[in-house]
């Protein structure tokens, strides 16, 4: 078994751990909270034997083996390299860090000790990503990615009224490319690789975030398109587009049902059944990691993780989003 410990309280952990009871060698070890009062209420509600509210001691404790850290973005590395430092494996949420040179530290922290890290992207890890990337090939010569997540942040409400949450705070490392831009970039970057040039718009919100924005990719004879926002909705689907058809994706974050559409006229339904939680794939691929000796995964890897991160600080530079993390 495989004792983890949590970090976060929020409903994303709440998923995590839903999916994650249904892997074998998971076991539920602790959770972690700045506060007793929310460290005991969350352990209650989850059902965890212990709970820290001191960090150093969660990373020295050998009761625990990985951590699953859902913490503001802007705190993802400095907990990931303490505990990494203590031997512990980490699964953390994208993105990563706050940027490029916080997912370099992470991934030397990780060499340095010998343990898994891996992002949390959990697209790249369910089954009809692979499907995705098998079927690929019928597209014939591939000409253009599309990709987007719009998804209107109920915060935006509260910030519309003068309260900043976490959500729009750039203290947090927020935003929307950060929140929703990266899972259109991570499964990318998988595909194809680093792309040549980028080229990025946004709409800078007063607090400093970005509420919405779009890069277009270079890659020589493809380029991409991605497009996300946290203050307005989009129902249109993903796509690639080949020479021979498109393939065109519901949703690039969680993808569910895809089809190839020919340029002949016909359709394929190439998408896999789904039978467990999106979550539970990224919990099994980072098990299997750890069981094995593996150091890191060959799909969500140090290097695309490394490659993504570069491209949302470059769109972030060319649109003027500044982190305070960014000075450190």
């Amino acid at each position: 078994m495989i004792r983890f410990a949590t970090i976060g309280t929020n409903w994303i952990t709440e998923a995590f751990l839903d999916a994650a009871r249904l892997v074998d060698s998971f076991e539920l070890a602790a959770v972690y909270s700045r506060t007793e009062e929310t460290a005991k209420q969350f352990a209650d509600k989850v059902g965890a034997p212990r709970t820290f509210t001191d960090l150093q001691k969660l990373a020295e404790s050998d009761g625990i083996d990985a951590v699953y850290i859902a913490s503001p973005n802007a705190l993802h590395a400095e907990q990931a390299i303490l505990l990494m430092n203590h031997g512990k494996h980490v699964l953390c949420e994208k993105p990563l860090a706050s940027n490029a040179k916080e997912v370099k530290a992470m991934i030397e922290a990780a060499e340095r000790n010998g343990v898994v890290l891996m992002e949390a992207m959990k697209s790249t890890l369910m089954p009809n990503f692979a499907t995705i990337r098998e079927h690929l090939p019928k597209l014939g010569r591939i000409r253009r990615y599309v990709a987007n997540y719009c998804q209107y942040s109920s915060r935006y409400d509260a910030y519309k009224q003068g309260t900043v949450l976490n959500a729009f705070n750039p203290a947090f490392s927020n935003g929307a490319l950060m929140d929703l831009g990266v899972y259109c970039l991570y499964p990318m970057v998988v595909l194809f690789g680093k792309p040549r040039g980028v080229k990025a718009q946004s709409v800078k919100l007063e607090s400093g975030v970005d509420g919405e924005g779009s890069i277009v990719l270079d890659y020589g004879d493809m380029d991409a398109v991605v497009f996300y926002s946290k203050i307005t909705n989009s129902h249109l689907p993903s796509e690639i587009q080949g020479e021979d058809g498109s393939m065109i994706i519901d949703a690039i974050h969680t993808p569910a049902k895809i089809d190839i559409r020919y340029r002949d006229g016909r359709v394929e339904d190439i998408a896999a059944p789904l039978d467990k939680p999106p979550m539970y794939y990224e919990v099994e691929e980072f098990i299997r990691l750890i069981e094995n000796g593996e150091r890191e995964s060959a799909i969500n890897s140090h290097r695309h993780s490394l490659w993504t991160m570069e491209i949302m600080d470059e769109a972030r530079r060319q649109t003027g989003i500044v982190f305070p993390a960014d000075e450190r």
